[in-house]
């Protein structure tokens, strides 16, 4: 029976041999927090726990918002356990391989975010490996990106628009040449102190010497 409280009592059935159990919770509450609550109760895996409310198989998240679901006392819910692959088994199984590849935001991805990808995936229907370039950047990348197309048609426009690229590919180069750590050795011996060369390496002086000494 539904409490002053604004709680409803609802029966769920897991699929299998086991007998329909009672649960309250809030008449109106997150799928997320329903999906904790039961499989707290049942001691299942939050993880592997399916549920399915009227014919519809409720979701956490859509669009990147939290989803709620109104429940009304005897409410009826289906749940599925999906079994944990049995240790040291290997499966084949080309869905699996599928979800694999899909690029996902981490869990710790702030809402604008969440709000962006959702729309990226399904409302304008991006393949994951055009999501998993555009997340991957940050914001700073994105405002070089964003800066060089403004300058890039004034480049053009005052025929400079070979030197603009010539400049663009030198500064690639520069921002990508990383800093070495002390006692690092560069593979080139001429930005090495004293030239000194990495450990094994083979040239012309290497062969003079081998020759000199008979080796060759």
């Amino acid at each position: 029976m539904s409490n002053d409280d604004g709680t409803v009592e609802i029966t769920h059935k897991t699929i299998g041999p086991s007998r329909p159990s009672r649960i309250r919770v809030a008449s109106r509450i997150k799928v997320r927090d329903l999906r904790n609550a039961i499989a707290e109760k049942g001691r299942f895996p939050v993880a592997n726990l399916r549920m399915i409310l009227r014919g519809k198989a409720l979701q956490d998240e859509e669009d990147g918002e939290d989803v709620y679901v109104t429940l009304k006392d005897e409410d009826s819910l289906t749940v599925a356990v999906i079994p944990k692959r049995p240790v040291g088994v290997e499966t084949y199984d080309d869905d699996d391989d599928d979800e694999e590849l899909k690029f996902q935001l981490p869990a710790s991805a702030s809402r604008w975010k969440r709000k962006l990808y959702y729309f990226l995936r399904n409302k304008l229907k991006l393949p994951d490996i055009i999501l998993m370039g555009v997340f991957s950047l940050s914001l700073k990348m994105w405002a070089i990106i964003t800066l060089w197309f403004i300058l890039a048609p004034i480049a053009h426009s005052w025929d400079l628009g070979p030197i603009f690229l010539l400049g663009t590919g030198f500064s690639i180069i520069l921002l990508n040449l990383g800093k070495r750590q002390p006692g690092d050795v560069s593979a080139y011996s001429i930005f090495n102190e004293d030239f000194r060369e990495l450990p094994g390496t083979y040239n012309a002086e290497r062969i003079d010497r081998d020759i000199r000494a008979g080796h060759i």
